[in-house]
């Protein structure tokens, strides 16, 4: 099963993907945890001079190279679903549908780069406020984490996303020990008893 959390940065998914892998290994689960972008990667590294400014790369060109960046993991991920594994990932498809989105990209073709990889059996979405993600990361933000009108638009295409099946929509506003109450809450019904 492929678990992933998304949501804006500073939402908590880092920390709530971590504690969940935690949880679920502790009750005898093998996980496999993953954050995307990986930046150890080739492609990764070139991610990472483009949010630090070194590259200025279209909206579209960006998109494809997150893309890429996952689909370079994809016979990995392939593998441990194989193997009856849990992958438990720090952002996945859902990322890259909301800020092409927000950026005026075509959401039917940010869509089609990625049928490729396989889709998560459960997604979660830790909502929070634009402004609640700059408040609890008030300097080192990267060009996407400093535009808030963009994040509004990002968080509204991660809602609209959210309606889809296989999706939890929870309030990451709340205290994190209620954030991962609701997270195991989640998981936990699709699991089934263990």
């Amino acid at each position: 099963m492929l678990i992933a959390f998304e949501g804006l940065d500073q939402s908590g998914k880092e920390t709530q993907a971590r504690g969940l892998a935690a949880r679920l290994q502790e009750i005898g689960y093998r996980i496999r945890p993953m954050s995307f972008p990986d930046y150890d990667t080739p492609i990764g590294q070139e991610i990472h001079r483009a949010l630090d400014g070194e590259r200025d790369f279209a909206p579209d060109v960006m998109q494809l190279l997150y893309v890429a960046n996952r689909l370079e993991w994809r016979p990995k991920i392939e593998q441990w679903l194989s193997e009856g594994d849990i992958i438990v990932c720090d952002r996945f498809r859902a990322s890259s549908v909301a800020y092409g989105e927000a950026q005026g990209l075509d959401v039917k073709w940010l869509e089609e780069i990625q049928r490729g990889l396989p889709t998560p059996a459960i997604t979660v979405l830790l909502d929070i406020a634009p402004e609640t993600a700059v408040r609890r990361k008030a300097t080192g933000r990267d060009r996407y984490e400093r535009d808030v009108a963009m994040l509004e638009r990002v968080r509204a295409s991660y809602r609209r996303q959210a309606a889809q099946s296989g999706w939890v929509l929870i309030d990451a506003e709340a205290p994190k020990d209620d954030v991962a109450r609701a997270v195991d809450a989640a998981v936990r019904t699709r699991l089934g008893p263990r």
